[in-house]
């Protein structure tokens, strides 16, 4: 189960954080939001790992990787690919599957990290944790451990939400499947695939050709307000799509099927990839959308207000620019950084609303991989807090959740 937090003023902090801001005009009829503010700053160091946990990293076969050699003693804590709010003013966080593929990521344990930011020292305590596992035999295909731990070589979970009866639920890329596991990370039921789709990783594909690419999976995943749909968004280009669309489909909890309902999310160019996707309302959601470069080759970093309705009838989620990440306001200068504060990092996969006008935002940092915010250097993984410059206008119900 999850570990005990150690810091109860945490949830005070990001209630100051949400409750003590000035407020904005609504950017309800604007094109942008306009330039976001930055208001708080913590980081979890890039060497970070879980107390006396199971070796990792063998497969990278001892080859340095921004002055860090592996293989590395412990499971590293790293790689956040999905954030939770929780009620006590901790996060949970979602470790992807790894060291980036299948064949590497054998002994990496899949696991839900639970965090507590704090902005007074610029620190982020890890205060717990589960590890994702299959012990009544859910998956029908053979998994690499016989403990049925769940690795990184048998899913690629890459985006998460949790339902009001408290289980969470899992995007993979490998499937791509979605994953139900209950609040202490046992998988509840068979994966279930996305129809017509096929990841070249995928198990159960014989014969049938892939028709996305590797690592292009469920990538975003948005719980509707009240509770009963997901809607997860693929990262990549579906064969024989529009160059650039991406697939955002509807599945009904309750019935564990899709409704066959689908939309279309239309990337700024097709040589860029979504990184989360929350929702804001029951039309509305908020994609993170980012071109592959780090540091000086970071362009595009972008969070977008995407809309279902289609109201200018292109057959696309219409899109409005929330926050530009490469072009923060500091004018406090908040963790150092200048009157301009960037987010320059390669893999920016996370995004949780704090209330209408505030998100935070976190890198995924493809430890030990990613060196976004000093070349040569392992990138940490930084917990950012965005005052919008205008409100969401977001359901009540989603402002509640936790």
């Amino acid at each position: 189960m999850m570990g005990a937090v150690k810091r109860l003023g945490v949830g005070v902090a990001i209630a100051a954080i949400a409750l003590g801001l000035p407020g904005g005009a609504s950017a309800a009829d604007r094109d942008t939001f306009g330039q976001a503010r930055l208001q708080e700053f913590a980081a979890l160091p890039a060497e970070t790992f879980v107390p006396g946990s199971e070796p990792s990293g063998a497969a990278l076969g001892g080859t340095p990787s921004n002055g860090i050699v592996p293989p590395f003693a412990d499971q590293p804590v790293q790689g956040f690919s999905g954030v939770l709010r929780n009620s006590d003013g901790t996060f949970d966080v979602l470790s992807d599957n790894g060291y980036g593929n299948k064949g590497n990521s054998a002994d990496f344990l899949l696991r839900v990290q639970r965090i507590a930011p704090d902005f007074r020292t610029g620190a982020v305590d890890v205060v717990g944790g589960i590890n994702l596992t299959d012990p009544d035999g859910r998956v029908p295909f053979p998994l690499t451990r016989p403990d049925r731990v769940l690795t990184g070589a048998d899913f690629d979970v890459e985006s998460i939400t949790r339902t009001p009866d408290g289980t969470y639920w899992l995007g993979d890329e490998f499937g791509p499947y979605l994953l139900h596991f209950d609040r202490a990370g046992r998988l509840l039921r068979a994966p279930v695939p996305l129809p017509g789709v096929y990841a070249p990783e995928n198990p159960t594909r014989g014969e049938t050709p892939a028709n996305i690419n590797s690592s292009k999976g469920f990538e975003g995943m948005a719980l509707s307000p009240d509770g009963r749909t997901l809607y997860p968004l693929l990262e990549g280009t579906v064969a024989g799509d529009p160059a650039g669309s991406l697939r955002f489909n509807e599945f009904d909890i309750a019935a564990n099927a899709y409704t066959g309902r689908r939309w279309s999310y239309q990337l700024d160019d097709p040589g860029n990839a979504i990184g989360d996707a929350i929702a804001v309302d029951q039309d509305r959601f908020l994609v993170i959308e980012r071109d592959n470069g780090q540091g000086a080759t970071a362009k595009v970093k972008k969070i977008y207000l995407a809309d279902r309705r289609d109201r200018n009838r292109d057959g696309r989620l219409d899109k409005k620019l929330v926050a530009d990440l490469m072009d923060i306001a500091n004018p406090k200068r908040v963790g150092g950084f200048g009157t301009t504060f960037t987010f320059p990092f390669q893999t920016i996969e996370d995004v949780v609303i704090l209330d209408d006008q505030t998100i935070a935002v976190l890198n995924d940092n493809n430890f030990p991989f990613s060196s976004g915010r000093t070349e040569g250097r392992a990138d940490d993984d930084e917990f950012i807090v965005l005052r919008l410059a205008g409100d969401l206008d977001a359901d009540k119900r989603v402002l509640r959740r936790r």
